[in-house]
């Protein structure tokens, strides 16, 4: 398997030493200056890629593997394959990422918002800070800040009743950052910075969109771009939903184990394929993670490594990497079996995921869970346990 790291650029302030001292060789990354739906072009895929893989004298080379990601257009979210013309422009960008020989491309199919948290620096009992999900606070903003029209039939009696406690207790500053923290997208979201109004306008866009109809406008987006990509070499990794189930009434069509049997029974090309993602899926007590890491093998592009701990009322937070409510042993032992299998040029890039804030990170500002140092602790606990399970197989 391929130790691969998140990189956001040149503006991020984890440098690409930094990814070389953690021992990684792959950056997972993207044009993120490109707004979404724009088209990226060769010559701006070829400069990120030489930025990465012009190795300085006496550097540790490293490879561009993976976009994550070129975003879903919102129109084909709606609209499905009617909307062409975005779906060209997709199908340009990906041509441009291949023309560069960068062959992996992971995506999302949520609509309005990408990856949802409440809070970006919740304090762990050690020190760091980690990544929540209090479904209280998102009932809170859903209901009390947004006030969206029926929000209150989503949420059980006791979370409604903590939600409005919450609002009550919530200076103006801290709705602003519960906002932010929602509407607002955290990094490497896909999905457009939103205001309040913004984010109503958004969901009014989707009513009338239920799960079959989005599923249906997915299919229809990988009915155009599967076949096109197959004649590229180039494998697409579907996001899971994060979380897995549905918010502020959008439906969510990539959380469950049925939810890709669907997307490939109806789209069987290998080029269509997961991004599996051990925190998204693992939110769920529903997914069997081994069960569907077994099952799904020789589609899986691209993994994500992190755990989640589950709590009360759906809400979780982001724990170490090997803890948590993933079986992140098994886990590694059904995508080490598959990797195996693969040709040297084909082996499985995975990256640590949400790591925590932590030690010198605590001083700086950086982008909520891709602090520097979390992820090198969590990349050196999967390492550890891939070297483990591999002397032993």
């Amino acid at each position: 398997m391929r130790q691969a790291w998140r990189w956001y650029g040149p503006n991020d302030n984890v440098s690409l030493d930094d990814v070389r001292q953690a021992g990684a060789t792959d950056i997972v990354t993207a044009l993120h200056q490109a707004p979404p739906g724009a088209e990226w072009t060769t010559a701006a895929v070829a400069e990120r890629k030489r930025l990465i893989e012009e190795t300085p004298l006496g550097r540790s080379p490293l490879r561009w593997s993976v976009v994550e990601s070129i975003p879903a257009p919102d129109d084909v979210k709606r609209l499905g394959g009617t909307a062409s013309s975005s779906i060209d422009v997709w199908i340009a960008s990906m041509e441009a990422v291949a023309a560069n020989n960068v062959k992996t491309i992971c995506y999302n199919f949520m609509p309005v918002l990408d990856w949802t948290r409440t809070d970006l620096a919740w304090p762990l009992p050690n020190g760091a800070r980690a990544l929540r999900f209090d479904q209280a606070r998102l009932a809170a903003f859903d209901v009390h800040i947004l006030k969206r029209k029926g929000a209150e039939a989503d949420y059980s009696e006791d979370v409604l009743k903590r939600a409005r406690a919450l609002f009550e207790d919530l200076t103006q500053a801290g709705a602003d950052e519960l906002t932010r923290n929602i509407a607002a997208g955290l990094p490497g979201a896909t999905s457009d910075s939103l205001d309040l109004q913004g984010m109503r306008d958004k969901l009014a866009a989707y009513a009338g969109i239920g799960a079959e109809m989005l599923r249906r406008n997915l299919i229809a987006f990988l009915e155009r771009v599967a076949p096109v990509a197959e004649g590229l070499n180039v494998k697409l990794a579907l996001h899971p939903d994060d979380p897995p189930r549905p918010l502020f009434g959008l439906p969510r069509i990539a959380s469950t184990m049925q939810d890709y049997q669907a997307l490939f029974d109806a789209v069987p090309s290998l080029a269509n394929g997961i991004c599996f993602c051990t925190g998204s899926l693992g939110v769920s007590p529903l997914n069997d993670l081994p069960v569907i890491a077994r099952r799904f093998a020789p589609r899986i592009h691209f993994a994500h490594l992190r755990a989640t701990r589950r709590e009360a009322d759906s809400s979780f937070y982001e724990s170490d990497h090997l803890e948590g409510d993933v079986d992140m042993i098994s886990v590694l032992r059904e995508l080490l079996a598959e990797d195996r299998k693969r040709p040297a040029g084909a082996k499985i890039p995975f990256r640590p995921d949400h790591g925590h804030q932590m030690l010198d990170d605590l001083n700086k500002t950086t982008n909520p869970g891709y602090s520097a140092i979390g992820r090198l602790k969590g990349l050196a606990e999967l390492r550890g346990a891939i070297k483990a399970l591999e002397t032993i197989a």
